[in-house]
């Protein structure tokens, strides 16, 4: 079994912005830049996108194959057990849950998450509600997401994959990150989801151009053109 693994979910019909995971901000899609981070910080973890058998999402399966990423194609609507299947697939004890449009996530903060969770163990940990959003991230434990997949039926936990256990907090042992302060801005979306989140996060990859922003850079770059 493989101890953890980070899966990245990605697809091409996103209803506001499609198209976006493998839109460029800068010179790299963002699907790119969340790919980039883990390796530019040469993390340990095994790394799988898990897209949908849709037609459309070709490309996304192209562009792994491309660029030497894992790839898993399962369900375009049921997300969760998109998740469910590819742990399955990988034998993965641990599943981080990374989104393509979210290209500024923390890694150093991941690193810590993962520790956290570990250390304490945890059915599920996030670093939520501190981080801008889109920077945090989660991490669950194969039973608690095999749990969620058995369980949770309603459309919006097979939608989001985390909330049949922030609906069930009694049934789960949950922790959370604590950030440093320079690092919280909870109000700042640093995701892309519409044309707006675009130009900031272009706006972002193009300040730093040689480098993977900090969550400390992007937080003073926003701050200081808003």
């Amino acid at each position: 079994m493989n101890d953890v693994g980070v899966v990245i979910q990605a697809r091409m019909g996103s209803t506001r912005l499609p198209g976006k995971v493998l839109r460029p901000i800068g010179r790299t899609p963002l699907l790119g830049h969340v790919i980039g981070r883990l390796r530019e910080k040469k993390s340990p973890w095994a790394v799988v996108v898990a897209t949908t058998i849709l037609d459309q999402d070709n490309v996304i399966s192209q562009w792994c194959l491309a660029n030497q990423v894992e790839v898993y194609r399962g369900s375009a609507l049921d997300v969760l057990d998109r998740y469910a299947r590819t742990a399955a697939r990988y034998d993965f004890s641990h599943i981080v849950r990374l989104t393509a449009d979210n290209p500024f996530t923390d890694i150093d903060e991941l690193s810590r998450l993962i520790s956290k969770h570990l250390d304490e163990g945890n059915d599920y940990t996030h670093s939520f509600g501190a981080l801008p959003i889109g920077v945090g991230a989660e991490i669950f434990t194969r039973p608690a997401l095999d749990r969620s997949d058995r369980e949770g039926h309603a459309s919006n936990h097979r939608e989001h994959v985390n909330e049949y256990v922030q609906e069930n907090p009694s049934s789960f042992k949950i922790g959370q990150l604590e950030v440093s302060l320079e690092k919280q801005a909870p109000s700042l979306r640093l995701t892309v989801d519409t044309e707006e989140d675009w130009r900031r996060a272009d706006m972002l990859a193009k300040a730093n151009a040689n480098g993977w922003l900090t969550t400390q850079e992007a937080i003073r770059l926003c701050s200081r053109f808003a």
